[in-house]
C-alpha cells in the first residue's frame, strides 16, 4: 500500500531498483533477510512498476549469479546454474522474475550483473572497507584462499556512469514490442585484479601494513570473478574509465576524510 502511494504521488516513468540484502556471507548467517528483502522486496516493486505502467524497470542483479563457472571472461550467454550461495540464488530469481514479467506484460526490463563495486560511500561489511579499517587499527586481516582470488573490482563512478549511459540509451528508443524486452548486461571494469595486489594498494595509501593471516577458501566464494563487457559497450557505449590504482586512493582519501574524527 505504501508504495502504491509513492507511485500514485510520483507517476514514475522509470524505476532503477538497485535496493537488497547483500552479501554472500551474511546470507549464510540469516537467510530470512535475504528472502524479505530480495525475493518479496523485489515482487512489490516489479508488480508496482507493472501496476503503474512505467516504461523501463532497470535492477540490480550480481556476478554471483556465474558461481562456479570456470569460462573466462564471465559472458552473459554462460551458464548460470551452478550457483554456490543463497545471495546469488535470490539475485538469479530476481532475473527469472524480471523476465517473466516482462514476457507477461511487455514490460521492458534491463537487469545488471554487479561485480565488486567500491568507493567512498560503499557497503562496510565488504572485505575492501573491512581490510581499511583493520590495517589502521592495526588489527589482522584475514585472506582467504590463501590470497589466490581475483575480483573484477569496479569504481562506483564507473557503475553510475554506465546507468547514466543505459537510460539515455533507452530514453531515447522507440519500443518495438516484436523484440525482447527483458535484457541483461555485465556491468564491471573487465579487468580481474588479485586480492593480494588491492590489499598491497591499500597499504600503499594508508602507509601501514597489513597483519595478514592467510586462510583456506571460505563456504559460498569463488575463486575469479571477470566481466566480458562488451555487450554493455555495444549497448550504450559503456567504457569504465577508474584504474584501481586511482580508485583505491580515491577510497583511502574518503574514508580517512569520513572517519576522521572517530
Amino acid at each position: 500500500d505504501f508504495l502504491d502511494e509513492i507511485f500514485i504521488k510520483h507517476k514514475f516513468d522509470t524505476v532503477i531498483h538497485l535496493a537488497a540484502q547483500a552479501g554472500v556471507r551474511y546470507s549464510i548467517e540469516n537467510p530470512q533477510a535475504y528472502g524479505e528483502s530480495n525475493l518479496t522486496g523485489f515482487i512489490n516493486i516489479i508488480e508496482a512498476s507493472r501496476k503503474f505502467k512505467v516504461n523501463n524497470f532497470l535492477y540490480a542483479s550480481s556476478s554471483s549469479v556465474y558461481g562456479l563457472n570456470e569460462e573466462i571472461p564471465f559472458r552473459e550467454s554462460h551458464k548460470t546454474e551452478n550457483i554456490v550461495s543463497l545471495y546469488a540464488a535470490t539475485k538469479k530469481s530476481n532475473e527469472i522474475i524480471a523476465e517473466t514479467f516482462s514476457k507477461m506484460y511487455s514490460l521492458p526490463v534491463v537487469g545488471l550483473r554487479f561485480f565488486t563495486v567500491y568507493g567512498p560511500y560503499g557497503r562496510p561489511d565488504m572485505a575492501y572497507f573491512k581490510f581499511t579499517k583493520s590495517i589502521l587499527e592495526g588489527k589482522e586481516i584475514e585472506i582467504f584462499n590463501n590470497g589466490e582470488l581475483y575480483r573484477d573490482f569496479t569504481h562506483i563512478d564507473d557503475i553510475v556512469e554506465g546507468i547514466i549511459k543505459i537510460l539515455e540509451r533507452i530514453g531515447n528508443t522507440s519500443i518495438n514490442k516484436n523484440e525482447n524486452l527483458s535484457k541483461i548486461f555485465n556491468i564491471g571494469r573487465g579487468k580481474p585484479i588479485k586480492l593480494t595486489d588491492f590489499i598491497e594498494e591499500l597499504e600503499i595509501n594508508l602507509n601501514k601494513s597489513a597483519n595478514k593471516i592467510y586462510v583456506e577458501m571460505q563456504l559460498g566464494d569463488v575463486y575469479k570473478t571477470y566481466a566480458d563487457i562488451s555487450n554493455l559497450q555495444d549497448f550504450c557505449g559503456y567504457h569504465p574509465n577508474v584504474d584501481f590504482k586511482l580508485g583505491i586512493k580515491d577510497f583511502v582519501n574518503w574514508y580517512l576524510s569520513y572517519y576522521h574524527n572517530e
